[in-house]
């Protein structure tokens, strides 16, 4: 009974130790199918533990806190994170059957994915700057891992270059962490009270602007770097494209989040004194640079897993821009954009990691037919990226128009460029689809052994949020949106 009340008074400490443990014992299982049980298992429990954040008091201590904000973030990663394990369970299996896998890989997947879902949920908890920069270093390191599990030479080339420019970004966001340092330090003290976001807020107008606005600047590039804002996108492609799929999902559906989260975080601190510089316009060019970087370049996409990682890198830029703009409306379709873009986008790649499978190939002109070849699957995919493409009913053409009618409010001029970049990722998406989803089927094989109920889930959640959204979230993004200034 006390171990109950102890979690619903504050469920954070056990959220960030279940998946360490998890690790662990993951790390020992021989069982594949074993291991791959306990994965859904301790991501189903993390999840059951975020939900307790709903009820739980809002608490900020020396190293975790709970917020508006970061409930948002905890419980939407912990979600998606627990149903891409669910897939991933019969994903994976299909690869240890064809040998691409060796149950060694697997004990280090299922270890590994724990450790990515700790330091992700760590991050967002992170009350003290150095322990979150130290999670998303850990949650970078880890992917990078997973994203060569293959041992293949492109795959290893992936995670190379992956390390490389998140090394360079995680290096910007680290002076960027002292920076912001330095100007607390005459203000509150030396000692961890100059690290700590609650203090850091509370003396937010004392601080040196000049020196505040330049931290900023290093943290929006090297967070950015994890994001995948052009121009420091070059990794994500090939990160996508050469690991596992379900790493694809969690990269697009969970990691990118986490990166902006921090980006948010600092973007508030800015926000706090009037003589700083305007973030928003920083973020915004940032923004429509991706928007409309990612809309031609996805015309010229040859292979469907580098096909959606650009429309990854669109959508991070369009949530970039919503907050950017800031206001309670531009705010609040940034939030529910993220939230729609995550569900969206993990759907779509279920579906495209089950067409990979049975076609045998990441190629765009071998995957052809779907609709035809494996009818609920094809049709999954074309729901998926009707959706991703902002046509109604889907959330995520709601988002889009909050964006767009929000951006006409303030900045008429930039809506038309962000249209314009809507409109370019629109026709690139159709023309694609109607390859991969129609016309004559390309060789492929029996659908293979795998649930579909996480991509259900996933996609019913989309198309219930474009028909209705409840008060009770409407009122609790408007909240947050509010504090974002």
């Amino acid at each position: 009974m006390n171990l109950l009340s102890g979690l619903l008074v504050d469920p954070a400490p056990v959220l960030v130790a279940v998946p360490a443990a998890s690790a662990v014992l993951l790390a020992l299982v021989p069982s594949y199918r074993v291991g791959a049980f306990l994965n859904v298992a301790a991501c189903g429990l993390t999840f059951a533990l975020a939900l307790l954040l709903l009820g739980a008091p809002r608490i900020q201590g020396p190293f975790l806190i709970v917020d508006d904000l970061n409930i948002v973030f905890v419980v939407l990663n912990t979600f998606v994170a627990f149903t891409t394990a669910w897939f991933s369970a019969g994903y994976i299996a299909h690869e240890l059957e064809t040998g691409r896998l060796t149950p060694l890989n697997l004990r280090f997947y299922h270890a590994m994915y724990q450790v990515l879902l700790g330091a992700m949920t760590l991050a967002l908890l992170s009350n003290n700057l150095g322990v979150m920069w130290v999670a998303i270093e850990v949650a970078t390191l880890t992917t990078v891992l997973m994203v060569g599990l293959y041992r293949t030479e492109a795959a290893i080339e992936a995670a190379w270059k992956y390390f490389m420019l998140g090394s360079v970004g995680i290096a910007l966001a680290l002076f960027g962490t002292i920076l912001v340092y330095m100007v607390a330090q005459p203000v509150v003290g030396e000692g961890t009270d100059g690290m700590i976001w609650s203090v850091l807020m509370k003396h937010a107008r004392e601080f040196d602007p000049a020196l505040l606005n330049v931290a900023f600047v290093f943290l929006l590039l090297g967070y950015g770097t994890k994001v995948g804002l052009a121009p420091l996108h070059a990794w994500l492609p090939d990160a996508h494209s050469e690991g596992p799929t379900p790493i694809s999902a969690v990269l697009s559906g969970l990691l990118l989040n986490v990166a902006l989260f921090a980006v948010l975080r600092f973007k508030s601190l800015l926000a706090a004194h009037p003589g700083t510089l305007a973030p928003g316009p920083l973020m915004m060019a940032m923004g429509l640079g991706s928007l409309l970087l990612a809309g031609f370049m996805l015309y010229r996409r040859r292979d469907i897993k580098r096909l959606f990682a650009y429309s990854s890198i669109e959508h991070m830029g369009i949530i970039a821009f919503a907050f950017g703009l800031g206001g309670p409306l531009a705010n609040f379709a940034g939030l529910l954009h993220m939230t729609m873009h995550s569900l969206t986008k993990s759907a779509i790649f279920f579906a495209v990691g089950h067409a990979c499978q049975v076609k045998g190939t990441q190629e765009l002109a071998k995957i052809r037919g779907l609709t035809t070849s494996h009818p609920l699957l094809g049709w999954s995919l074309v729901a998926g990226v009707v959706a991703i493409a902002g046509l109604p009913p889907a959330g995520v053409f709601m988002s889009e128009f909050l964006v767009v009618t929000s951006a006409f409010a303030a900045r008429p001029w930039l809506a038309l460029i962000l249209v314009l970049g809507l409109l370019i990722a629109f026709g690139a998406l159709m023309v694609k689809l109607s390859a991969i989803a129609f016309g004559e089927p390309s060789p492929g094989t029996d659908p293979v052994k795998a649930s579909y109920v996480p991509m259900g889930v996933h996609l019913a959640l989309v198309f219930a949020a474009g028909l209705y959204l409840p008060p009770e979230l409407v009122a609790w993004f408007r909240h947050v949106a509010a504090v974002l200034g």
